[in-house]
């Protein structure tokens, strides 16, 4: 008999995503050209502060032009084609679409919008328009955010109002009115802002220090490991400290242990496990050993973070490379992190250098000062003392 205690699948935290997106809005109600329209009207007046996605379907793919044919190489066989067309690039394939697939397409925009006249979305603007009846598609609507009104439109149709009995609570905007309906996509967005996580990076062997760099002291009666919580728990919704199974019990108290799940990947290992714990939030990892870091440091951290991209870092003192050991890792890190992983490379560097990320100006060398010896240990104990 199968063991019936055991679960099937391990319990994951999952991130939070519709059928392309983090933010999605399936656009409906209306003619495709009509969506279409709109959706390039919007595109200008958000580009370039947010990307924008599109999702639509070809209704001339049928069609036998050279457009819409497969090419050569795909008649031939070849599974996937990607082109370098020097201004954008474009990709061919075989592969069908499915929810899956769909996020990786359109990881780097801020915002998918999507023609729910052919494809579903978590959420939905509806277009009451009287050229195109809702009618059959009224299990479509099963989170509008806000009705657009189309030219001469002064109320809903009877299906829609007792589909949507609080539709009186919707933003309302007519679907010519762009600057209104950019102002609130933005403070709509603003609202879905991944909240954010601090995490004391504390799990390290500390070989060259020859002792738990987490647990010394440069402030009198204070562990290093606490004084960055405390530093992060001014900023953040909550602090975890990164730590190996064997260190939990000897956190000071008011620490919130977060156990190595990824072993033996350094750094990477604690915001990977930190990922694992809660993938739908951004975390800011401080590594431990950082005593001449201030607080307005942190906090212009903070204020120059930029959701769109995959992290926030500063610019290392000593190189044109990010500093990857104080950086806001967005949830769309999570999944690139481990692509990384997955050819080898364990060090979150090794990502920020090669993907898209904002890097603030370094806030001097004095602030990124890490310490990982006796020798530096002393000396900075004298400098802090002085």
């Amino acid at each position: 008999m199968p063991d019936q205690s055991r679960p099937k699948h391990a319990a994951l935290a999952r991130p939070t995503l519709g059928e392309w997106s983090r933010h999605e809005l399936a656009i409906l109600g209306t003619p495709c050209a009509s969506i279409q329209r709109l959706v390039a009207q919007l595109a200008g007046s958000l580009a370039p502060a947010l990307r924008l996605g599109y999702v639509d379907a070809d209704h001339t793919a049928a069609d036998a032009s050279p457009a819409n044919v497969l090419s050569p190489l795909l008649q031939a066989g070849v599974w996937v084609e990607l082109t370098d067309k020097i201004q954008f690039r474009r990709r061919d394939e075989h592969r069908l679409l499915d929810r899956f697939v769909q996020p990786q397409l359109l990881a780097d925009a801020d915002l998918v919008l999507v023609n729910g006249n052919h494809f579903r979305a978590r959420q939905q603007l509806v277009v009451v328009d009287p050229r195109k009846t809702l009618a059959h598609k009224l299990d479509y609507l099963n989170d509008v955010q806000a009705l657009l009104l189309a030219e001469g439109v002064t109320q809903l149709p009877p299906e829609v109002r007792a589909h949507l009995p609080h539709f009186d609570q919707l933003p309302i905007f007519k679907i010519d009115d762009i600057p209104g309906i950019t102002v609130w996509l933005q403070t709509w967005l603003n609202a879905r802002r991944p909240p954010l996580r601090g995490l004391v990076l504390a799990g390290g062997q500390s070989q060259r220090m020859q002792t738990d760099k987490g647990q010394l002291h440069y402030q009198p009666g204070r562990e290093q490991r606490a004084v960055a919580a405390a530093l992060l728990a001014d900023i953040c919704q909550d602090v975890f400290v990164s730590c190996r199974a064997e260190q939990v019990a000897g956190l000071p108290p008011g620490l919130v242990p977060l156990p190595d799940q990824f072993l033996g990947l350094g750094p990477l290992g604690g915001i990977l496990s930190a990922f694992r714990h809660d993938p739908n939030a951004a975390w800011l990892v401080l590594a431990c050993d950082l005593p001449f870091l201030s607080a307005s440091t942190l906090q212009q951290l903070v204020a120059g973070r930029h959701p769109g991209r995959l992290a926030t870092a500063f610019q290392s003192p000593e190189n044109a490379f990010p500093e990857p050991l104080i950086t806001i890792f967005e949830p769309r890190a999570y999944p690139e992190l481990l692509r990384f992983l997955s050819m080898g490379y364990s060090c979150p560097r090794k990502m920020l250098i090669n993907s898209d990320i904002a890097l603030l100006p370094s806030p001097g060398p004095q602030e990124l000062r890490n310490v990982n010896t006796p020798d530096q240990r002393e000396a900075a104990l004298r400098e802090l003392a002085g």
